[in-house]
């Protein structure tokens, strides 16, 4: 809760505490009164319950007033899709209009506005290295930001990127080791990798990049982006030819259960959410308590005037 909202509650709660301030003030004369006169006081926590009632209710009401809220378990069934798109210099071919990177950032921003709110998605951007620019969120703007910045630069390597996005799933490091060796990151059949790449490549390890995705149950979907025909970039001064590579994406898919898809019918990509095992999670969401204090105080409020009205025939 912010400042501002504590600050009608802080106000009421001055303003009950000078109603009770009042009401022991007057209680006290009211008693004094009574017995120079030689009247028989009443019980006086019996006498003034209402009043106590009355000022309890508005009390309460000062705290409800601040929108308090309480932190329970939420569970939610959900999955994890990390967006891998390639940003190396062949992305800046113009066989698809306006470039590659364009129509690939294109496809990802549908991709995403047909995910339902229980996938959690990522964005890994990849060249020679990798890095994750949005981790998994349910908060899909974010990765429509991540989407947005892309830039090109560098070369290519689908390992890095397969490994990239293992570690922005599993939260920790993941790479093949020098002498080859793939490692053991656990199964994660709740997480999908969706790639958007030419499938040009400059790196290594890609089928054993590949594996332990299929080891780990993390099936990778292949989008190319650009044409087998395809374009002259400049890079460094240099004009050199590059080409859609669709043999690399879709052993890569193969390898690891996923499936090829042109960019060009990326509405089939859609349906990846519905082939991800969606597991159960826990996570702490506000439940709000105004409500049931403005009842409460509203039940205080009704007693207390009861009460005044039995006891005085008046509300106060």
């Amino acid at each position: 809760m912010t400042l501002s909202s504590w600050l009608p509650a802080a106000v009421g709660l001055l303003v009950t505490a000078a109603l009770a301030w009042a009401a022991v003030v007057l209680a006290r004369r009211r008693t004094a009164a009574l017995t120079a006169a030689g009247v028989a006081v009443p019980d006086g926590r019996r006498a003034y319950l209402g009043v106590g009632l009355t000022i309890a209710g508005v009390g309460v009401l000062a705290i409800a007033a601040a929108g308090p809220a309480a932190m329970v378990p939420v569970p939610r069934t959900a999955g994890t899709v990390i967006l891998a798109v390639d940003v190396s210099n062949s992305m800046g071919a113009d066989d698809v209009a306006p470039t590659r990177l364009a129509a690939a950032q294109r496809a990802a921003r549908a991709f995403v506005a047909a995910q339902p709110d229980s996938v959690d998605i990522g964005v890994v951007a990849f060249e020679r290295g990798a890095l994750t620019t949005a981790r998994p969120d349910a908060d899909h703007s974010v990765a429509l930001k991540a989407i947005d910045r892309l830039k090109i630069t560098g070369g290519t390597s689908l390992g890095t990127a397969i490994t990239a996005s293992l570690s922005a799933i599993t939260g920790k490091q993941v790479a093949v080791g020098r002498d080859g060796t793939a490692p053991d990151i656990g199964y994660w059949p709740s997480a999908t990798i969706v790639m958007f790449s030419d499938g040009q490549n400059q790196g290594a390890d890609v089928e054993r990049a590949a594996t332990v995705a299929q080891r780990a149950g993390v099936h990778v979907h292949t989008v190319g982006v650009g044409t087998t025909a395809g374009a002259a970039v400049k890079v460094d001064g240099y004009h050199l030819q590059t080409s859609l590579d669709e043999d690399t994406l879709t052993s890569i898919a193969r390898t690891t259960g996923g499936a090829y898809h042109p960019a060009s019918d990326t509405t089939r990509l859609d349906g990846i959410a519905d082939t991800i095992d969606l597991r159960l999670t826990v996570s702490d969401e506000p439940l709000p308590l105004a409500g049931g204090l403005i009842g409460l105080a509203l039940a205080l409020l009704t007693a207390g005037a009861a009460l005044n009205v039995l006891r005085s025939g008046r509300v106060i």
